[in-house]
């Protein structure tokens, strides 16, 4: 298929290169062009001056961005994605962000004769670099059967869950476990070395029983050995996180370990972590 990807970051870079790989012919964009030129020389493919030109003819148009205002801008924008698409065409949106801006760019698809799907993604840059991403989607259930056998180009797992904005709602569920699996695991950790155990034997023993997490099975080496230099950075989580909260106060759902954990991660920040990986909450328990 005629694809484009808008959004060569740490996620992005390596999702287009999967579709390359699958034989689609893909074009991307970057806001930072040398980017775009790295992705060519690993990749076969081609370069767009802006996202109008890149989705110009494409079947399907992949977006993966920073937030509500990059995504927006690169849709809606006077060079946006909306400005080329063709009627019939597919925005798929990677980003993490809120259900509002997903449903108003659905509803501004729908206006050009187009789709958007929101598909929020899990599973971090190793995920993405594998090809085993969680994809949650929301949308038009069409478009969606439609995108779902080219997303699986880089998902080990994609559904759809609802109407739009339900992709990002799903995504919102899933920060809230894992911002509480997190500081669990590290005030786990803590207390087993404060209680003089080795925890790393500890772990072994108890990964095995209901403790089991993906975050215990892939974070406690490095967290033991205070290695953060990884993984979903701590700024990104508080953006996150400050999704979640927002749609609960609109919801009137009560999140107060999601609200604790990210003045957590706030303190993170003000110590100059906010790059570092999210399981770095174990510093605030051993500075």
């Amino acid at each position: 298929m005629k694809l484009s990807f808008i959004g060569l970051g740490v996620m992005g870079f390596p999702m287009a290169g999967h579709l390359a790989n699958a034989g689609h012919d893909v074009t991307v964009y970057n806001r930072t062009a040398t980017k775009a030129q790295k992705w060519l020389s690993q990749y076969a493919g081609q370069h767009a001056a802006t996202p109008r030109y890149a989705a110009s003819g494409a079947d399907i148009v992949f977006t993966c961005v920073g937030n509500d205002a990059d995504l927006d801008a690169v849709v809606r924008g006077p060079e946006g994605i909306l400005e080329g698409i063709k009627t019939g065409g597919i925005i798929v949106d990677h980003s993490t962000v809120s259900a509002k801006i997903a449903r108003e760019l659905n509803q501004a698809a729908g206006e050009k004769g187009a789709f958007f799907i929101d598909a929020p993604i899990s599973g971090g840059q190793q995920g993405a670099e594998k090809g085993c991403l969680t994809v949650m989607c929301g949308g038009d259930p069409s478009a969606y059967e439609r995108a779902r056998p080219i997303i699986m180009a880089y998902a080990r797992e994609c559904q759809r869950l609802g109407e739009s904005g339900s992709g990002q709602l799903t995504k919102m569920v899933n920060q809230i476990c894992i911002a509480g699996l997190i500081q669990s695991l590290a005030e786990a950790l803590n207390f087993a070395n404060q209680a003089g155990l080795d925890a790393a034997q500890v772990v072994e023993v108890i990964s095995k029983g209901a403790a089991q997490s993906w975050q215990m099975e892939n974070r406690h080496k490095t967290m033991l050995a205070g290695e953060y230099e990884h993984g979903f950075a701590v700024d990104w989580m508080r953006k996150d996180l400050g999704i979640c909260l927002d749609e609960a106060r609109r919801n009137g759902s009560s999140l107060p370990v999601a609200a604790l954990v990210d003045q957590f991660y706030a303190q993170i920040q003000q110590a100059g972590g906010g790059r570092f990986d999210t399981s770095s909450l174990l510093l605030n328990l051993t500075k």
